[in-house]
């Protein structure tokens, strides 16, 4: 089978090459999905360029235990393991994975999987799993999002902003969203009701408290986010891997957790959780038209290290898509 691979760390188009590697058999409890589409994570980024170094603790210390990065995936079942209860061969699945979905085979335990939200392409549904679990966790389990509360959210045009605005709306919030002023319309259209344009305003001196922020940026410091929560607020940082290249954000979310100690808004570092229910629960919001992916652009397997690259250098709007049906030879890319 064809997959997108790399030997050892650094730039996407220095490490990563389309090769042919052997096609994965299921275990008894696992299922083997034919894979039609995966998308592009920051931590598909980080993990690709080995940052920060403390990674490589987990990951591999000269090069990447697994070399086929990709976390999200949508497809077809094509065969299960002989203990496997949930799924049967062409089922249309999606879900979240350590790593392996830019190839045109991949497994996954059963349970890391759900039923792929009807009247979605699964090229969409690619899009969906690591960025939407994250947004509901984060929102509704973390920070507690109640009707009537205001939120904001710093980084709402990017993968997870997007489904964050949407998600927040849903569960009954009053949404502001922070990005760029070309962003404002994309940020309106999903949802928010009001739009600050970060260049040009600075969201922590507002004079309307809010009672959540979900900061998906890291662009201030932990005291400058408590100035404009209300007294019983909540802070959550899902910031990702910003940071040094040691040790990433490790730092700045010590300053987090130091910061709640002093009383008053409740600040909270926060990292997502794979979960089968939340994906299902997802998939009903897409079918109910409360939430829609946000496809920035799309790329064939061959071309990941693009779609990797753009990912880098933080240019994405909502989600970039990697589709792997119908894969090019690498003499055709």
């Amino acid at each position: 089978m064809k997959a997108i691979a790399q030997s050892r760390y650094g730039e996407p188009q220095d490490v990563l090459e389309l090769r042919d590697v052997e096609r994965p058999e299921p275990g008894d409890h696992q299922v083997l999905v034919r894979v039609h589409a995966s998308s592009v994570n920051p931590a598909d980024w980080f993990e690709l360029a080995g940052l920060p170094y403390v990674l490589r603790l987990a990951f591999g210390l000269a090069r990447p235990r697994n070399p086929v990065r990709g976390k999200d995936v949508a497809g077809t079942v094509e065969a299960v393991g002989s203990r496997v209860t949930r799924w049967q061969r062409g089922a249309a699945v999606f879900g979240e994975l350590n790593a392996g979905a830019y190839a045109e085979f991949v497994l996954a335990k059963e349970d890391e999987l759900a039923q792929a939200p009807a009247g979605l392409a699964l090229a969409e549904a690619a899009a969906v799993p690591l960025a939407g679990v994250a947004a509901l966790q984060g929102l509704r389990d973390t920070a507690g999002v109640r009707p009537g509360h205001r939120v904001l959210v710093n980084g709402a045009s990017g993968g997870v902003g997007t489904f964050a605005v949407q998600i927040a709306k849903a569960l009954g919030a009053h949404v502001t969203g922070v990005c760029s002023a070309a962003n404002a319309e994309l940020v309106t259209s999903i949802g928010a009701d009001e739009v600050i344009d970060y260049t040009r305003e600075d969201f922590t001196r507002g004079a309307e408290p809010y009672d959540v922020v979900f900061d998906l940026v890291g662009s201030h410091t932990p005291a400058a986010y408590r100035r404009v929560l209300r007294r019983d607020g909540v802070y959550v940082s899902a910031t990702g891997m910003p940071g040094g290249p040691v040790l990433g954000p490790l730092p700045y979310l010590l300053r987090v957790m130091l910061a709640s100690l002093r009383g008053g808004p409740r600040m909270k570092p926060f990292a997502a959780k794979r979960n089968a229910d939340d994906l299902a629960a997802l998939a009903t919001m897409i079918e109910s038209g409360q939430v829609r992916p946000v496809i920035d652009r799309s790329y064939g397997l061959a071309d990941a290290a693009q779609a990797l690259a753009r990912q880098g250098r933080g240019h994405a709007r909502g989600k970039t898509v990697v589709t792997v049906v119908e894969t090019p030879s690498p003499s055709d890319s």
